[in-house]
C-alpha cells in the first residue's frame, strides 16, 4: 500500500497542474487564479467583501490587491455597504458579468474534457464528491428552500431511492409530482431545509406542523459522499431550532429499524421512544421535547 501522505500529495499536484493554478493567466484570461476566484465569488456572496475574503481564506493584503486589479480592469465597482458603513460591497460591471460567463464556459469545457477521458466516470464522480465534501466540511450552509424547488426535488429523489434500497417491501421509483405534502413544508405551517456544500445540495430535512405545539420531522437525507461529516446532525439541530422559534414545544418522527445510522443519530440527540402513530414502513417512533 502506497503511503497515504504521498498519495494525497500526488493528488494535490495533479489538481494543481490540471487547473493551471500556477499560471499567471488562468484559462488564458490575463489574470491569475486567485483574482479570478475573487471575481467569481462576488455574485455568490452578494458582493460582501468580508464574506468573500472569509470564504477564500485570503489575507487582507491579497484581497486588496485582487480588488484593485479587478477595479482597474473595469470589472467591478466598490462602495460602502449602505447598511453598515464599516463593510464594503463589490458590484459587477457589465464587463465583469460577461467575464464570469466566459470563465464558466471555459471551466465547463475543461470539466467535460476530464470526464470524456475517464474510463470509469461514475467512480470518478463519486471520488470527487467525497473529496470535495470532506474539504468543504466547515463550509456547509443550511438554507431554507421551497420543497418543490429543483434542488429540493433532486434531494427527495435520492431520499426515496435510499428508502427503496434499505427497507424491504417498499419500492418508490420517483418523487410525487406535484408533491401532495409540499404545502405542509412551507411557512407558516412548516419548513424545508437544504444543506449546501459550495453550490451543490448535499442534504435535506423537513418540518410540518401537527398541532399548535407539535411538529413532525420528515425526510432527513444526506448524500452518500457527504456522510460522516456531521451534516445530518447539523440539519437536525437547525430544524429543531426552527421549530422552537415558531412556537413548537415537542417534535415527533417515524423511521425504520433498517436506517440504523439515522436511529443512532436521533437517540444520541435526545430523542426517545413514543407511541406508534403511523404504519408501514415505519416501525420506530420517536419524540423530543424542545
Amino acid at each position: 500500500m502506497l503511503d497515504a501522505i504521498a498519495r494525497l500529495r500526488r493528488f494535490n499536484r495533479a489538481v494543481t497542474r490540471e487547473i493551471a493554478a500556477l499560471d499567471a493567466s488562468f484559462l488564458g484570461r490575463g489574470r491569475p487564479l486567485g483574482v479570478a476566484r475573487v471575481l467569481s465569488m462576488i455574485p455568490r456572496k452578494a458582493g460582501d467583501i468580508a464574506a468573500i475574503r472569509a470564504e477564500l481564506d485570503l489575507d487582507s493584503g491579497l484581497m486588496s490587491r485582487a480588488l484593485r486589479s479587478l477595479e482597474a480592469e473595469d470589472l467591478i465597482t466598490l462602495a460602502s455597504n449602505p447598511l453598515d458603513g464599516r463593510r464594503r460591497i463589490a458590484s459587477l460591471t457589465t464587463k465583469g458579468a460577461e467575464e464570469i460567463a466566459i470563465y464558466d464556459q471555459l471551466n465547463d469545457s475543461r470539466a467535460a474534457r476530464i470526464l470524456a477521458n475517464a474510463s470509469r466516470t461514475e467512480e470518478l464522480l463519486a471520488a470527487v464528491d467525497l473529496i470535495a465534501n470532506a474539504l468543504n466540511r466547515n463550509h456547509v450552509d443550511i438554507k431554507p428552500s421551497d420543497p418543490e424547488a429543483p434542488e429540493a426535488k433532486a434531494c427527495l429523489a435520492s431520499y426515496f431511492a435510499l428508502l427503496s434500497q434499505r427497507i424491504d417491501g417498499i419500492s418508490i421509483s420517483h418523487v410525487p409530482d406535484p408533491d401532495p405534502e409540499a404545502a405542509a413544508y412551507r411557512a407558516p405551517l412548516g419548513a424545508f431545509l437544504l444543506a449546501w456544500s459550495d453550490d451543490l445540495p448535499v442534504g435535506c430535512v423537513a418540518l410540518k406542523r401537527v398541532d399548535a405545539v407539535t411538529g413532525e420531522v420528515k425526510r432527513l437525507w444526506v448524500d452518500a459522499g457527504a456522510r460522516g461529516l456531521g451534516i445530518a446532525r447539523t440539519l437536525m439541530r437547525a430544524i429543531e431550532e426552527l421549530a422552537r422559534n415558531i412556537g413548537m414545544q415537542q417534535l415527533r418522527l417515524d423511521s425504520n429499524a433498517s436506517l440504523t445510522e439515522a436511529i443512532a443519530l436521533y437517540r444520541s440527540n435526545g430523542w426517545s421512544d413514543t407511541a406508534p402513530y403511523t404504519g408501514f414502513p415505519a416501525d420506530i417512533w420517536l419524540a423530543k421535547h424542545l
